[in-house]
């Protein structure tokens, strides 16, 4: 008997929002499982995970710290997503709008005023746009795949960014170690919170949030988004411009992953690093997924993904739990979210051969 995969001609609405949910359930099952072969109380580890790191104030505070990156980046690619680019370099744009932002504050390092951090934070912008544009004009001069240039330029990001710190802008007070100047206080952004690594990032975070829902449900630019990513041929047909929809989609998550990367900068890490990312650019492609790319599910999704950094933080201290367990958990959510995907789009039929006639089993 062959499977076959037959398209549903009305897939399910209710449960394209309820997959999320199902692909959670799934992945605490596939966890709890994980945790048994590995040795380790399920309870306990689900607890260090999901309950410990938010217990106090300071760590709810944290968790926004986590989240805003994902929530900016998540936001950004899921314009992409929805017009049918596919973006995956937003960590090279990150690292590059970290960058030009961070080599801005140095600039300004013994100098003070308000126009700082904006100019810290346009910078990052520019940066991240800069690099988007690369892919952008290789997509539609010369048709390049975006996930392949998008994706190794990040690769490339990350090796400037460790030649950068490793000479142009080294601390020469650093003992040669490859990182900057510890950015003057004019250029870190405020807190929220005294005692806390809460920053104002968190709150621009929310405002993308808010613009990305009002571009995509009320403004002709949205509208074409969506029909340019759902049915290409219909829009080119009424008239809708595919390389217009590629270049603003990347310009604009491009200038936005850069956004999250300064503000990664300015904000909880302070200066410029080798390494300024544990992989958000590449976990907020789950997240877009997981809030099945609409910015108000972005939020709730980064929030989730969020945890999932914090949680592994915490089990490796107190249950000495492998740091991959991160990237598992982080796995298994896009992995059971993407099959429930396919099955809400189609449904399995195992086809039979039987005297040169087709038996169907559904």
């Amino acid at each position: 008997m062959l499977p076959s995969m037959i398209k549903r001609q009305t897939p399910s609405k209710v449960m394209v929002y309820l997959s999320p949910v199902l692909a959670l359930v799934l992945t605490l099952i596939a966890g709890i499982l994980l945790f048994l072969i590995m040795g380790v109380s399920p309870t306990a580890a689900l607890h260090a995970f999901f309950i410990e790191p938010v217990s106090s104030f300071y760590g709810v505070t944290e968790l926004g710290v986590k989240a805003t990156p994902l929530i900016l980046i998540g936001v950004a690619l899921s314009l992409g997503f929805k017009a049918g680019v596919w973006n995956i370099g937003a960590e090279g744009q990150l690292i590059i709008g970290g960058m030009c932002g961070g080599a801005v504050a140095l600039f300004f390092y013994e100098k003070t005023g308000f126009y700082i951090i904006p100019l810290i934070l346009a910078a990052g912008i520019l940066g991240g746009m800069l690099w988007a544009t690369i892919v952008a004009f290789l997509r539609t001069q010369f048709n390049a795949n975006e996930i392949l240039t998008s994706l190794m330029l990040s690769y490339v990001a990350g090796l400037f960014l460790n030649l950068m710190v490793h000479g142009p802008l080294k601390d020469p007070e650093g003992y040669n170690f490859p990182e900057s100047r510890l950015f003057s206080e004019s250029a870190l952004l405020p807190t929220l919170f005294e005692g806390t690594r809460l920053h104002i990032g968190f709150l621009i975070a929310l405002v993308v949030v808010a613009v990305g829902w009002v571009l995509i449900s009320k403004t002709l630019l949205g509208y074409q988004i969506k029909v340019m990513g759902d049915a290409p041929a219909a829009g080119e047909h009424a008239g809708f411009s595919r390389s217009k929809i590629i270049w603003i989609t990347l310009v604009l998550s491009g200038g936005v992953a850069g956004l999250a990367g300064v503000i990664e900068v300015s904000g909880p890490i302070g200066q410029l690093l080798p390494t300024i990312s544990p992989g958000y650019g590449f976990t907020a492609i789950i997240v877009a997924y997981v809030g099945r790319l609409h910015p108000i599910g972005v939020l709730f999704a980064a929030i989730l993904l969020a945890l999932t950094y914090l949680g592994g933080e915490e089990a490796q201290i107190s249950l000495n739990l492998p740091v991959a367990v991160t990237g598992v958990f982080q796995g298994l959510l896009l992995f059971f979210l993407l099959a429930s995907d396919v099955l809400i789009h189609y449904r399995i039929e195992f086809k039979k051969s039987l005297n040169n006639q087709q038996v169907v089993k559904s």
